[in-house]
């Protein structure tokens, strides 16, 4: 069983781009394991796709109010141009007061609102030309492309980065349209007709699908290849500073801790000097992994630049923090080329408790404790103690 699932996972993974993780397929099924920069960047494409998609509408959707007044007599062309300019003014609003925000809520409500409008503009027009009308010729030809409304949505949906649940639930709306649209013409239905277009619709779907999992595929790839440090694996300084903007903002609007961790790495250079980069590399790679090993999960971990990382911890105070940074070196940070175990010295500052007004500041602070640990004697901690002010405290003997 596990051989068959191996080899599906890898099948699958062949379909896909070269750059993708096998452990990244599971980030195509649902938005749930997504990363915030990954939600972020997501969010900011599907609204301004959905904004593009949105102009679109409100040009052609009046402008095919002309084809409908050389084609049908007064009382059924006067109720589709109500519908039309409905729609119209809809897609304009949505157009106008939509700004991408880099919010997956905002996104979500934005690709509703764009199916909803066509959607309810399709179920009222094929009311409309269904309720007793007897079209002939050109007519009857002109009301036989109101039908392919639904056609152009479901296909519309190929220019989002979806997961696979999206697309189900919106791919499912507009088939459940169709045959809310069908029910309501149940007296005059082609069966035949209907069984057909419906079939068409759903086999639109499944290939719209596979185009929206395929976009996302690549911006997966795409923003990991951007936002990740090429050696180490772990988030680079620039994804570092918008992820920390990101937690700053959520810490100020619900009122919580946010702390920050600069971590230098004791004496690095002399392991590139005395045993080369490749040397380096190695041991700068295994004291990555071993912080990741002992990382929270709500915890993020940047590498700032050469061996300077930075570790941000939401919803974390002074001394959770502390107590997490003693027992995540109580670990060890691996070994030097010599066997000698790495060492580091660590600034730390707290959002609430330094009263930083903004995460520059918040972030400059903990820079210059790292470097008031370095220069008191390195593997040490630096923090500021409420009575006694900052001061260091030494990482070979932790306090209980």
């Amino acid at each position: 069983m596990t051989e068959s699932c191996d080899s599906f996972t890898h099948r699958l993974a062949s379909l896909l781009p070269s750059e993708l993780e096998r452990t990244e397929l599971i980030q195509l099924l649902s938005p749930r394991g997504h990363s915030l920069i990954l939600k972020r960047r997501r969010a900011t494409l599907i609204v301004n796709r959905v904004r593009m998609f949105a102009f679109l509408f409100a040009v052609l959707t009046p402008l095919w109010g002309l084809i409908d007044l050389a084609v049908f007599s007064y009382p059924l062309w006067m109720g589709l141009a109500t519908c039309r300019l409905l729609a119209c003014l809809a897609f304009i609003c949505l157009l106008l007061f939509y700004r991408p925000r880099g919010n997956m809520l905002d996104a979500y409500r934005s690709i509703t609102l764009l199916f909803a409008i066509p959607t309810l503009f399709y179920i009222a027009s094929h009311t409309l030309l269904g309720e007793g009308q007897h079209l002939t010729g050109l007519s009857a030809m002109v009301a036989t492309g109101y039908a392919f409304l639904p056609f152009v949505l479901m296909a519309g949906l190929a220019i989002f980065p979806l997961t696979v649940k999206e697309s189900l639930i919106l791919a499912s709306v507009l088939l459940l349209a169709q045959g809310l649209a069908g029910y309501l013409n149940w007296a005059t239905l082609n069966w035949p007709s209907f069984a057909g277009g419906f079939w068409l619709l759903a086999l639109i779907a499944g290939v719209t699908a596979l185009a929206s999992i395929s976009q996302l595929a690549f911006m997966i790839a795409l923003v990991r290849q951007a936002v990740r440090d090429p050696l180490t694996g772990i988030l680079s300084r620039g994804s570092g500073e918008e992820i920390l903007g990101l937690q700053w903002s959520t810490a100020r609007r619900r009122n919580t801790c946010l702390s920050l961790a600069f971590i230098d790495l004791d004496h690095f250079k002399t392991i590139n000097d005395r045993f080369g980069h490749e040397a380096g590399d190695r041991a700068l790679c295994e004291s990555t992994q071993h912080m990741l090993d002992n990382l929270r999960g709500s915890d993020s971990l940047l590498r700032w630049g050469g061996e300077e990382f930075l570790l941000i911890m939401p919803d974390t105070d002074l001394q959770q923090a502390r107590q997490a940074l003693q027992r995540l070196l109580s670990k060890g940070l691996g070994h030097r080329p010599d066997g000698q175990p790495l060492t580091a010295s660590i600034g730390l500052a707290e959002r609430c408790f330094d009263g930083c007004g903004d995460y520059h500041a918040l972030l400059e602070l903990a820079d210059r404790r790292m470097y008031m640990a370095k220069s008191g004697g390195r593997n040490q901690l630096c923090w500021q103690d409420e009575r006694e002010g900052e001061r260091l405290f030494s990482l070979s003997h932790p306090r209980p």
